[in-house]
């Protein structure tokens, strides 16, 4: 382990296993080799792991001296992290190592997500169990995969060897607040069959660009606007005035980031460019004024061809009608916690190849609304006479009001600190609700340092925030 980028930051140990991590492909459903690297790092130091064939890998550390007959606490992460780029950027994801850099107070990517979520758990786990000098309990240290795409691995994975019920998920974005709860969800996918056929005319292409995008979950109460949700009202507009027939449209690329921009290619009848531009004037100006979108662009140009392989109008004015009808954004507030969503859920991907497929990220902390609201999407697939599926559904992680967990974690905050932690319950999908349904009696409570734009090539991480976290893990481990 070197760090090379982030060397001289601290904590080195930390920062170069991060800087590890990042050299390494690990996106949703790519993440064999970092599995691998996982198992080899157990391997190399001799410590006994399990390594499932979803990719999960579970790592056992016994006590240090004095705390061989503690209690095992369970250290939990996830290994992907969501792939998002900026259309200049040249690397492949899939493929390719992060360009990581720090300009002294931030770490980032250059141009592309840095994955600190959740890329900074595995290396505070790999930290601590590479070093035998920190003391600590027995460890148990969970990573799983695909966490930001349903939570597959938590799902599948067999934790019947794991001895702790003291949980410390490390998947949290803000320094200082301690989350004890959170919202169950599901990914639901709406689909509608696409034959298309020879369509002769001028084409156009239509761009939704500019937006801030996000997090599904902590984000969607920002006020940002979705892409494919702007895109349907433009072609609603301009089918308003002329038939048309889609050729192409892509928006967004995962469920749970609310997509920065979308685009879409049009046979339009009876073309006239310069008021489809005047409908792109309009709707930009409305989208700038209606959210926190100062940079939103609503385009159009023209394409030089006539015609092409496309859905006949009928069946894109049923796609439009999709779009513009599919319920998105906050749905419920908390009355019990002000300021907490309660319920939401978010067109993620829209999609237009062999079919048109709309994949949505559904949250909410109460069951049955989560159920109601993906029952509303299957009632609005069959009246659009389209296909509906649902995979990846995860229970909410709900409120324990006896966790030592907690008391031990908030008196160390406020001694370290000298300031009580925020103690929250929050929107966005965390696996300790999967894993607690395997552990009966389990206690947790998720903590990390502070990022900001997560799920975005803007993210980055603190790396003030990041030593202080590491000395609060620390000093819990020592309490515990």
């Amino acid at each position: 382990m070197c760090a090379v980028k982030l060397a001289g930051l601290e904590p080195a140990s930390v920062f170069g296993f991060f800087e590890e991590i990042c050299s390494i492909p690990h996106g949703s459903r790519n993440t064999k080799a970092i599995s691998d690297y996982l198992a080899s790092f157990a391997r190399a130091r001799n410590l006994r792991y399990v390594q499932d064939e979803a990719n999960n890998v579970i790592i056992f550390q016994e006590g240090t001296c004095g705390y061989e007959d503690h209690a095992p606490v369970i250290l939990q992460g996830h290994m992907d992290m969501v792939c998002e780029k900026d259309a200049s950027c040249p690397l492949d994801m899939a493929v390719d190592g992060l360009d990581v850099a720090h300009d002294d107070r931030f770490v980032f990517a250059k141009g592309t997500t840095l994955g600190a979520d959740n890329g900074i758990a595995v290396a505070y786990a790999l930290a601590l169990l590479d070093d035998t000098s920190i003391p600590h309990p027995p460890l148990e240290v969970v990573i799983t995969v695909d966490e930001e795409i349903g939570m597959l691995g938590a799902a599948v994975i067999d934790l019947s060897e794991l001895k702790g019920r003291m949980l410390l998920n490390l998947d949290s974005e803000d320094e200082g607040v301690f989350t004890v709860s959170c919202a169950g969800g599901a990914t639901a996918t709406i689909e509608l069959e696409a034959a298309r056929r020879a369509v002769y005319g001028p084409c156009i292409r239509l761009c939704v660009d500019g937006l801030q995008g996000g997090h599904s979950g902590a984000e969607i109460h920002k006020n940002r606007a979705n892409a494919n949700k702007v895109m349907g009202e433009f072609l609603s507009r301009i089918q308003a005035m002329m038939p048309l027939c889609l050729t192409s449209f892509a928006g967004g690329s995962k469920d749970n980031a609310i997509p920065r921009s979308c685009q879409a290619n049009v046979v339009a009848m009876g073309i006239n460019l310069e008021r489809i531009n005047g409908i792109a004037e309009t709707l930009q100006a409305e989208v700038r004024a209606r959210y926190d979108e100062p940079e939103a662009v609503v385009q159009a140009f023209d394409l030089d061809a006539l015609g092409g392989n496309a859905l006949p109008a009928e069946v894109t004015a049923k796609v439009i009608a999709l779009l513009c009808s599919a319920p998105n954004g906050v749905q419920a507030m908390s009355e019990d916690m002000p300021g907490l969503v309660q319920t939401s859920l978010n067109m993620g991907i829209a999609k237009l190849g062999n079919s048109m497929k709309m994949t949505f990220s559904v949250r909410s902390s109460v069951n049955q609304e989560k159920q109601e609201l993906l029952q509303k999407l299957q009632e609005l697939a069959k009246f659009h006479d389209a296909s509906y599926s649902q995979m990846g559904e995860y229970p909410a992680w709900e409120y324990r009001p006896d966790s030592k967990l907690r008391t031990v974690m908030v008196d160390t905050y406020q001694r370290l600190y000298g300031k009580t932690p925020e103690v929250l319950a929050i929107h966005a999908g965390l696996e300790c609700g999967l894993l607690g349904q395997k552990l009966p009696g389990l206690d947790c409570v998720s903590i990390g340092p502070q990022m900001h734009d997560i799920h975005t090539s803007r993210e980055k991480l603190d790396i003030a925030s990041t030593g202080r976290t590491w000395n609060f893990l620390l000093e819990i481990l020592k309490a515990l």
